[in-house]
């Protein structure tokens, strides 16, 4: 029982440091704030629009739609990822947002990545923005494949209330997925 305890208190406290070292760095991102995340916003809606040309369906399709340009993720045996974005309705900033993401197991590895949410229903973008803190969970159906592969939007795609696309990869690290990252309105 107390070794279980310690590893739970040791775990949490690895994924802590993990996560604020991360946000200490802040990506690139931090200093100049709202203007810097507006200009890297609007980088990432290109490049995904180029790059997957499905996804200008779903954007035009969508309630709103989070953007995270630039999600820095590490780990040794703990990880954890950073990074700020903006939420857009109507093509409008409404919102900024961090994500965070603590990690434990055998890992190894650093890699960055942008992603975006696509908020397909009015209610599943309510829950998200009167949440103090949405984590996102495995019911995320995912547009763009582990491989970076745009997937068609089918009748069955559209109709899933939160859709996320993880494109733009760069590191060593394999895979990458939103499950267990945690969103929270920041003031850049």
């Amino acid at each position: 029982m107390k070794t279980s305890i310690l590893s739970r208190r040791a775990f949490g406290l690895g994924a802590l440091a993990a996560t604020s070292t991360l946000a200490a760095c802040g990506n690139g991102v931090g200093g100049r704030g709202s203007q810097l995340i507006d200009a890297r916003v609007n980088a990432t809606l290109n490049e995904m629009y180029r790059s997957y040309p499905n996804t200008v369906q779903l954007a035009q399709k969508s309630n709103g739609m989070l953007v995270m340009p630039l999600v820095t993720e590490a780990g040794l045996g703990f990880g954890g990822a950073y990074g700020r974005g903006a939420l857009l309705v109507n093509d409008i900033t409404v919102d900024y947002y961090s994500v965070t993401k603590a990690s434990g197991g055998l890992q190894i590895g650093a890699q960055q990545y942008a992603h975006v949410l696509f908020f397909m229903t009015e209610d599943a973008l309510m829950d998200f923005r009167r949440s103090p803190g949405w984590a996102a969970g495995a019911d995320l159906e995912y547009v763009i494949s582990d491989r970076g592969d745009s997937v068609a939007a089918d009748t069955t795609t559209v109709l899933a209330p939160v859709l996320a696309a993880v494109f733009g990869r760069a590191g060593l690290r394999v895979g990458a997925t939103l499950e267990g990252t945690k969103y929270t309105r920041i003031i850049p």
